[in-house]
């Protein structure tokens, strides 16, 4: 409902207030967008009908290809019984985020992580604070939650529910079911389930040091108008992919032709841990010989992306050049100024996402790679062959940004 907000939350549902000129849900449809979740489920109740405004007419997913449907309580159930609600929208394993805050969380990682324990029921992604008394905090004891302390319980630093989980849904609606068996009964996530799943041993934990906001008080609302727009402005590194991601076998415009360089694909999940946009530019003059289609390139991309995902990782964004000035075939015989070492891709990828170029850096096997990143103001690292990984960790713009981040895990 909102009610510390006061008059802002009268007419309008928490998540819908405006931040920067948008829906502060439009930050979460994003964030959950570009990392590859394409199929969103929104729970709504307390005026829902501006909840299906929004779904009809989210920029955010739009722009990301996202896809939104709708789950609307009868009437108000707990956070246990909005998920029990939407129960036929959920795939066997699912995120579940909280609807008026964000954690700036690698969510791929997060799913990977749980998926490795099928015991788990759910598993949350946990932050520390300096101070959790206005959250409540939560105990981690070999990666199981072992306890939950109430607000304002104690003060001091520890660690606090992020408001991510990634759930089982056969399992949750199970234990649902045990503390419930009504499902027209009212029940609550925080206060019913989890503790149930802690005495159980079932509720797993995970602790990240991303960026976190909520918007339930009238000073973090306000904070929120300047922090989130200065954060989603991200860094970003720029992949070149024949000699970089994959073995460059000569012309690679098939699955089967594709082999992933030694550390690449942990190459990608460190950039995306460190909250860094990963893009593919690429010259695929394969499309103008002849060789394969533009309909082979984007499939070689979606498996990478495929693969990646399993792994707890993805790539923001690929560009590709399929011009030649010797093409044989004649529609992309050319010049481009997407072919590198012309810059045109780079110049595409900063246009339409929200790059900080003062901090991001490109690595290619080719010099001009690195003229076309230069074009830019960008630094280019040449990658000679070996482990891409531990490459990536000896890039001064890189390691610079890692070192203020020590308590990631080791990425390679």
């Amino acid at each position: 409902m909102g009610t510390r907000l006061g008059e802002l939350t009268a007419r309008t549902p928490k998540p819908l207030l405006p931040v920067a000129g948008a829906p502060f849900l439009d930050v979460l449809v994003e964030e959950a967008g570009r990392q590859g979740f394409d199929d969103i489920v929104l729970l709504a109740g307390h005026l829902s009908p501006q909840i299906e405004a929004f779904v009809r007419d989210s920029a955010a997913a739009k722009r990301r290809g996202v896809s939104l449907r709708l789950s609307i309580e009868p009437r108000p159930s707990g956070t246990g019984g909005a998920v029990r609600c939407a129960k036929e929208f959920l795939a066997d394993r699912f995120v579940l985020m909280n609807g008026d805050s964000w954690f700036d969380i690698n969510l791929r990682a997060l799913a990977t992580k749980a998926a490795g324990d099928s015991n788990a029921v759910m598993t949350l992604a946990l932050r520390s604070m300096p101070d959790v008394s206005r959250y409540g905090s939560v105990s981690l004891v070999g990666g199981k939650i072992s306890g939950f302390q109430e607000k304002a319980s104690r003060a001091g630093p520890g660690l606090m529910n992020g408001g991510i989980y990634v759930c089982d849904k056969e399992k949750l609606l199970a234990t649902m079911k045990r503390i419930a068996p009504d499902e027209t009964e009212s029940l609550s996530l925080e206060t019913q389930v989890m503790p149930a799943l802690v005495a159980d041993g079932r509720l797993n934990g995970e602790v990240y040091d991303g960026y976190f906001i909520d918007i339930g008080l009238t000073e973090t609302y306000a904070a929120a108008q300047q922090e989130i727009p200065a954060h989603q402005r991200r860094p970003a590194v720029f992949f070149d992919r024949d000699g970089v991601l994959n073995v460059d076998s000569c012309h690679v415009g098939t699955i089967e032709r594709f082999h992933w360089i030694e550390g690449a694909i942990a190459a990608i999940r460190a950039c995306n841990d460190l909250g860094y946009f990963t893009f593919v530019v690429t010259n695929q003059a394969g499309v103008a010989k002849g060789l394969y289609q533009e309909a082979d390139v984007r499939s070689v991309h979606q498996y990478m992306q495929e693969t990646l995902a399993a792994a707890g990782a993805h790539i923001d964004d690929f560009r590709y050049c399929p011009y030649h000035v010797d093409a044989v075939v004649p529609e992309y015989k050319k010049e481009s100024d997407w072919r590198k070492p012309a810059p045109g891709m780079f110049h595409d990828l900063v246009a339409k996402w929200n790059v900080d170029t003062e901090h991001s850096f490109c690595i290619g096997d080719k010099t001009t790679d690195l003229d076309a990143a230069a074009a830019l103001g960008l630094p280019g690292y040449l990658f000679e062959g070996g482990d891409l990984c531990g490459f990536l960790l000896k890039t001064p713009r890189f390691s610079n940004r890692r070192a203020r981040q020590p308590s990631l895990s080791p990425p390679c």
